[in-house]
C-alpha cells in the first residue's frame, strides 16, 4: 500500500498548515479539486484516515494521481481543504439560518448552530470521522491557533455582525460554548450514530443557559 512520508506526522509536533500547491483558476480544474475532496471524503467513510492514500483519491475521483499532486502535496493536504470546504459551509449555514429566522434570544441561536452541526455529523460524507479536523492534526485549519479555536472565533465574528453583540464580550463565551459542546456531543455520537438524542438535548440545555447567563438574553 502506499505510504508518503509527507503524510506521517511526528508525535506530539504541530505539523505545518499545508495549503493548495496551486488554485485551481479554470472551471475545469475548480471542478476536478472538489471531485478530489468528494472522494476523500467518501473513501474517509469507508477506510479511515489513516488507511486513506494520494493514489486512492485520485482513483476514486477519476483523475491521475499526478492531476492530484498539482494541487496537494499529499492526503493531508486534501483533507485540509476538504474540512476547510466544511467549516465554510457550516459558517455559510450558519449565517443563513441566522438570517432567515428571528432570533430572538439565545436558545433559538444555541438551536439553529448545533442542528446544522448534528446534520452535518449525519449526512455530509466524511464528516463524522475528520469534524473540523482533530482526528487529523489539533492545528490542521491554521498552525497558529487549534481547530476549535479557528471554529469559536468564526463563529463569534459571524454572531458579532449579526445579532449586534459586541466582540470584546462575545469570544470567551463563544469559546467555552464551543469547547463543552464538543465534548457532550462526543459523547453523544459514542452512544449512538445518530447522536444520542437525551445527551444533545443536555447539549442544548446547558449551552443556551450559560450563554444567556454570559450575554443576556
Amino acid at each position: 500500500m502506499e505510504h508518503d512520508v509527507s503524510d506521517t506526522k511526528a508525535s506530539g509536533d504541530a505539523a505545518p498548515t499545508t495549503a493548495l500547491r496551486r488554485k485551481p483558476v479554470q472551471q475545469r480544474s475548480a471542478k476536478r479539486v472538489e471531485q478530489m475532496l468528494d472522494a476523500a471524503a467518501q473513501l474517509i467513510d469507508e477506510i479511515g484516515y489513516d488507511a486513506l492514500t494520494t493514489t486512492l483519491i485520485a482513483k476514486r475521483a477519476g483523475v491521475a494521481v499526478g492531476s492530484l499532486y498539482q494541487f496537494f502535496p499529499d492526503k493531508r493536504a486534501v483533507v485540509q481543504a476538504l474540512t476547510q470546504r466544511n467549516l465554510e459551509r457550516f459558517l455559510g449555514a450558519v449565517t443563513e439560518r441566522l438570517g432567515a429566522v428571528d432570533h430572538s434570544h439565545w436558545w433559538d441561536v444555541v438551536d439553529s448552530m448545533l442542528d446544522i452541526y448534528l446534520h452535518m455529523h449525519r449526512d455530509v460524507p466524511g464528516f463524522s470521522k475528520v469534524h473540523f479536523g482533530d482526528v487529523v492534526d489539533l492545528r490542521l485549519l491554521d498552525e497558529r491557533r487549534d481547530n476549535n479555536s479557528v471554529v469559536s472565533e468564526s463563529l463569534a465574528s459571524l454572531l458579532t455582525d449579526k445579532l449586534n453583540v459586541p466582540a470584546d464580550q462575545v469570544t470567551m463565551p463563544i469559546s467555552v460554548a464551543v469547547e463543552v459542546a464538543d465534548a457532550l456531543l462526543n459523547l453523544a455520537f459514542r452512544r449512538s450514530p445518530q447522536g444520542d438524542p437525551e445527551v444533545v438535548a443536555e447539549t442544548k440545555h446547558v449551552i443556551k443557559l450559560y450563554l444567556a447567563s454570559r450575554l443576556g438574553e
